[in-house]
């Protein structure tokens, strides 16, 4: 949180209670994408979301380099007392996802729900390309049908793996197209926020699409609070 964030709040709160109750509520959050079985670098994040105090770690998908090297994946982040929501990539199934999310008690959100805080976090895995397929209509109805249960709360995130069609993202490779799927369900649902991964040349990028800021995670991470 910025400073001229809680000078916002400040201005709409009289007493110190109230205004530790309003920061309170902020969900922080590390989210990082294409991993793709680098240890190393799975360390890393998790030192950092301890040093950052996050709420939450979400994980974009490409966990693995095509189902190589899922040793210790969610292990560093466990180990540091984090909760961890996680989906498959196209380089890993639905099945290695579970797998994952049951061998360390955590969360595959490939077609389900959460709830922390006040967010609601909904998700799908997999692309409309690479080796573990999707296709758009299957996106588009797994995004829809996980989104129900969270949609009464005022702030929602959508995860997934593939970046939407027809965003600056998707014009940094020449190779990789969006998800039509994916686009459509942001502008039915209207998320506040979309984690995305997938297109590396494309770490960091943040856009919008009507008010849903899209953020392309990236494997170095990104920190949000909402």
């Amino acid at each position: 949180m910025t400073t001229k964030d809680l000078q916002k709040i400040t201005e709409k709160i009289d007493s110190p209670k109230e205004l530790k109750k309003a920061v309170e509520k902020k969900l922080k959050i590390l989210a990082s994408g294409d991993i793709h079985g680098d240890i190393d670098l799975v360390k890393k994040l998790a030192k950092q979301a301890e040093d950052e105090n996050v709420d939450l770690v979400v994980l974009c998908g490409d966990l693995t380099m095509a189902e190589q090297s899922t040793d210790n994946l969610i292990g560093p982040f466990v180990e540091k007392g984090k909760k961890v929501l996680l989906i498959p990539g196209n380089h890993e199934t639905v099945a290695t996802a579970d797998f994952l999310a049951e061998l360390y008690d955590v969360k595959n959100l490939h077609g389900y729900s959460v709830k922390y805080k006040d967010v609601g976090l909904f998700g799908c895995g997999g692309a409309n390309i690479g080796i573990h397929q999707l296709d758009e209509e299957e996106i588009h109805d797994l995004l829809k049908k996980s989104f129900k249960k969270i949609q009464y709360l005022k702030k929602k995130i959508l995860v997934t793996h593939v970046h939407p069609a027809g965003t600056k993202m998707e014009r940094l490779s020449h190779f990789v197209p969006g998800s039509t799927g994916v686009r459509k369900a942001i502008e039915e649902l209207k998320p506040d926020i979309v984690f995305c991964s997938h297109i590396h040349e494309a770490e960091g990028l943040e856009e919008k699409i009507g008010d849903t800021i899209v953020i392309n995670v990236g494997k170095k991470g990104k920190i949000i609070e909402i």
